[in-house]
C-alpha cells in the first residue's frame, strides 16, 4: 500500500471493474476538528470507495471506513481526516498527482479514455493543484520579468507573463495585460515579496513601469534590450520595404531601358532581403553575407542603417556599466537622428531604464525559451475548454517539471 497509517483489512477482485482493496485507519482515537480534543469514542462508520494508482493494467479502488468520533468536550460527532484524500474527493492525492503528470505531456480526453478518470476528474485534479501552487507566493524573488505572448498569432489576443529571471521560471499568467491586472496579482504577493525585488525586466510599455514603481519601492526598472532592438529593426524593416516599393513603382514607369536596368538591379538586391538585414551579422552564413553585400551595394541608405543597428547591439554586449552605456549610445545616437528618428524618441523616452540594463544585463530574454514551452503546451491543450484552464496547465508545467 505504502500509504502511512493505514491497513488493507481484506481484498476482493471484480472482473472487468480491478481489485477493491478494504482499508482503514490504524489509530484509534482522531482529533476534533472544532476544539483539537482527542477522542476514541466511536460514532459510526462510513464506508466509500475511491481510485487509488493502478498496478500495471489493473484498476485499483481503495473502500475506506472513514470513521466518526464523537467528542467528549463538544459533544459532537466528527469524521476523522484522511491525510492520503482530499474532502469530498473520490480519488487519492498519489494518483491526482500521476495524472496531472500524465496530463502535463498529453491532453484531457486521452488519459480520460483510459477509463480510470473522468473527464471532470482530471479538471477538478487541476484546479486543486493550481489553488494550491497559487496560494504559494514567489520566494526569493530578485529579478522580475514583465513580458507578454500571443495567445493566437496575429490576431491581437495578448496576455502577461510574469517571469523569475533568476530560475528562468513562469510564476504568473494573465487574461490580458492591463495595468490592473498586473497590478492585482503583484498585490496578492504581499509586501515582504515585492520590497525584496532588485530589478525588473519589462518592455516598452508605461503600465509596466507605472505598477513597479507603486509597488516596488527597491526595484530598478529596467527596459528589455530585446525589444529596444526590436524597434530599431521595426525602423530598418520599414526602410526596407519603402525602397522595395519606390523602386517597383519606377520600373513599372520606366521611359527607358537604362532606367528600368538600374532599378531591376537595385529591386534584385532588395529581394529576400530582409533576414540578412535584421539577423545579427556575426550569424550569417557565407551565402548570408553575401546577400548582404548585395543589399548594401544597391542602397547606401540600408547600408548605413545596418552599420548602424550592429554598432548599438555591440554596444549591448559589451558595455558593462551605465556610464559606458551612456557614453556610447549618445554617440550613436548623434549618427543615429537621421535614419533612426522613432528609435531616437524611444530611447530618449526610456534612456534612465535602457542604461539601468548595463549594469547587470538583465533581461527578459528568457521569455522567448518560454514562449517556445507554451506553444508545445497549445499544441497538446486539446481538452482544455478555457484561458483559466489553459493558465493551469501552464503553470502547473513549471511547478512540476521545472
Amino acid at each position: 500500500m505504502n500509504i502511512e497509517g493505514i491497513k488493507v483489512i481484506s481484498h476482493r477482485q471484480h472482473e472487468g471493474i480491478g481489485i477493491i482493496l478494504q482499508v482503514e485507519r490504524i489509530g484509534k482515537e482522531s482529533s476534533c476538528p472544532r476544539c483539537g480534543t482527542r477522542s476514541h469514542r466511536l460514532h459510526q462508520n462510513h464506508r466509500y470507495l475511491v481510485k487509488d494508482l493502478p498496478w500495471g493494467e489493473t484498476f485499483i479502488y481503495l473502500e475506506i471506513n472513514r470513521r466518526q468520533f464523537k467528542c467528549k468536550k463538544c459533544v459532537k460527532p466528527f469524521s476523522e481526516e484522511l491525510e492520503f484524500v482530499r474532502k469530498r474527493r473520490t480519488y487519492t492525492k498519489r494518483l491526482a498527482k500521476q495524472i496531472i503528470q500524465e496530463v502535463l505531456e498529453n491532453d484531457i480526453h486521452s488519459i480520460a479514455k483510459k477509463g480510470l478518470v473522468t473527464t471532470e476528474e482530471i479538471e477538478r485534479m487541476l484546479k486543486d493543484a493550481s489553488k494550491e501552487f497559487l496560494k504559494a507566493k514567489p520566494s526569493e524573488l530578485k529579478r522580475l520579468g514583465i513580458d507578454e505572448i500571443a495567445l493566437i498569432k496575429g490576431k491581437g489576443n495578448y496576455c502577461a507573463v510574469l517571469i523569475d529571471l533568476e530560475k528562468s521560471k513562469l510564476i504568473g499568467m494573465l487574461d490580458g495585460r492591463t495595468q490592473e491586472e498586473i497590478r492585482e496579482v503583484m498585490l496578492g504577493w504581499g509586501k515582504e515579496v515585492l520590497e525584496k525585488v532588485e530589478e525588473v525586466s519589462i518592455d516598452l510599455w508605461k503600465g509596466y513601469k507605472n505598477v513597479v514603481t507603486e509597488l516596488m519601492p527597491n526595484a530598478q526598472v529596467v527596459a528589455d534590450r530585446f525589444h529596444v532592438m526590436a524597434q530599431i529593426n521595426k525602423e530598418l524593416d520599414t526602410q526596407r520595404k519603402r525602397e522595395k516599393r519606390q523602386a517597383e513603382d519606377v520600373i513599372k514607369k520606366a521611359k527607358t531601358s537604362e532606367d528600368k536596368a538600374v532599378q531591376e538591379k537595385v529591386l534584385e538586391g532588395l529581394k529576400k532581403s530582409k533576414y540578412v538585414l535584421l539577423k545579427n551579422e556575426s550569424d550569417l552564413n557565407e551565402e548570408q553575407k553575401a546577400k548582404l553585400v548585395q543589399v548594401k551595394d544597391v542602397s547606401p541608405t540600408l547600408n548605413s542603417m545596418h552599420e548602424l543597428k550592429e554598432k548599438i547591439r555591440q554596444i549591448f554586449e559589451q558595455a558593462n556599466h551605465w556610464l559606458t552605456g551612456l557614453f556610447k549610445l549618445g554617440v550613436w545616437r548623434s549618427e543615429a537622428k537621421k535614419y533612426f528618428p522613432d528609435s531616437q524618441n524611444t530611447i530618449i523616452r526610456w534612456l534612465d531604464e535602457i542604461i539601468a540594463y548595463f549594469d547587470h544585463k538583465t533581461t527578459s530574454g528568457v521569455v522567448e525559451g518560454i514562449n517556445n514551452k507554451l506553444k508545445l503546451i497549445k499544441r497538446s491543450a486539446y481538452g482544455f475548454r478555457n484561458f483559466e484552464n489553459f493558465r493551469i496547465r501552464c503553470l502547473l508545467n513549471w511547478q512540476f517539471n521545472c
